[in-house]
């Protein structure tokens, strides 16, 4: 972000561009002494010695102010206000009436650099020396009531907003933490989770190597058995991370939808998507398992096709199973090196396709793909489990 507020340090030089522009807003309530430099009728050497007095006092309210939150100990922001209110009093007692003005803006600095503890007895300090020049100066009492509410509001006001922002920051560092948090647990649990599910697997598959090993090559049979049974238990082990990797990775068909546009857009390849799917009734195992076919069907279209248009279809199909929502990805490609079922290089499936097929079946769908008319098509199925009022039967 490239805002920053009062009480807070600027990051960047727009940053302090924008604190500046802010902070000398209000210097626009200066207009009453620069009109008694102006036209009070004061002597040549007053008058400039009262605008070096207003130029010194203008310069220490921004360094004061504009540098707040930089982390000055307290006692340097309290030797700077008690200069500001120095140079008010002077200014003040010297000069009339009208530079009483300056002693509101003591009392803003002060809630704006101070922490709340310093700043409740500052202010109050600030508008009781406002309150005792404006006793001794000519005709001050006039301006008191008009200088003294704004000295306790606009002060006590600032350290409002300074606390706010504090209060602010923090909640948002609580949230960065939080999120850190949960990133660290949950990469812990994912640990935990693949080390419960492959240490007991790889420790036997480890073991039945060994055995397999020494029967070899004396008893040929056990060492057979021994390879069966690694197989069984590799298998069973890539299922069970299969299933515990799925709770990690749960695509959504709309953000790969959106996702699909943007890679067949980047390869050049014409896309035509539908804009918005009806996804009502359909379970979450069959919408992540067509997200899925999706990613993969564009991947290969982008990677291998050579196409230069691609179409994805998604539509209901009513069927003696059922009713199905069904995904279909055509391209007009020459194909290349993927595969269907039956339908890949040298008549075997390609492996992304193969891992599509037991994740449809798991799901309860199907998987077809091969070689269409105009290039290559995919059609992956999926069960719905409850029928919209409004949705009708396709062929």
């Amino acid at each position: 972000m490239n805002s920053v507020g009062m009480g807070q340090r600027p990051q960047n030089r727009r940053q302090q561009v924008v604190k500046f522009l802010w902070v000398g807003i209000w210097l626009a309530y200066l207009s009453a002494p620069v009109r008694d430099l102006l036209h009070g009728g004061h002597s040549d050497g007053v008058v400039v010695l009262g605008w070096i007095g207003l130029a010194a006092f203008v310069f220490w309210y921004f360094t004061l102010v504009v540098r707040a939150g930089r982390g000055e100990r307290n006692g340097v922001v309290l030797g700077s206000v008690a200069v500001l209110a120095a140079q008010s009093t002077v200014l003040s007692l010297t000069l009339g009436r009208e530079w009483l003005v300056l002693y509101v803006y003591v009392a803003i600095a002060s809630g704006a650099a101070l922490p709340f503890r310093l700043a409740r007895w500052m202010i109050p300090a600030v508008s009781a020396l406002l309150t005792g020049a404006a006793l001794v100066v000519p005709g001050g009492t006039a301006f008191l009531t008009g200088l003294l509410f704004p000295a306790l509001l606009g002060g006590f006001s600032m350290t409002g907003v300074r606390e706010l922002i504090r209060t602010t920051t923090e909640l948002r560092e609580a949230r960065a933490t939080v999120a850190r948090l949960a990133a660290n647990e949950e990469r812990l649990r994912l640990a935990r989770d693949l080390h419960d599910l492959l240490g007991h697997s790889l420790s036997l598959i480890t073991l039945k190597s060994e055995l397999a090993g020494r029967m070899l090559p004396g008893h040929p049979e056990k060492a057979a058995q021994q390879v069966a049974d690694i197989e069984q238990v590799s298998r069973q082990a890539l299922v069970d991370v299969r299933a515990a990797v799925a709770g990690y990775r749960k695509p959504r068909l709309l953000e790969e939808l959106a996702g699909a546009r943007v890679a067949l857009t980047a390869a050049g390849i014409t896309a035509e998507l539908p804009a918005e799917p009806d996804l009502d009734g359909v379970p979450e195992d069959s919408e992540t398992a067509l997200a899925w076919a999706l990613r993969e069907a564009v991947t290969n279209v982008v990677r291998h096709s050579g196409a230069r248009r691609c179409t994805v279809e998604l539509l209901r199909r009513r069927t003696l199973d059922g009713l199905l929502l069904e995904l279909a990805v055509e391209d007009d490609g020459s194909g290349g090196p993927r595969g269907g079922p039956g339908g890949g290089p040298g008549g075997g499936p390609g492996n992304g396709l193969t891992g599509l097929t037991e994740r449809l079946t798991q799901a309860g769908g199907t998987l077809e793909a091969g070689r269409a008319r105009n290039g290559f098509l995919l059609i992956a199925r999926a069960p719905v489990a409850a029928v919209p009022a409004d949705v009708g039967s396709g062929a």
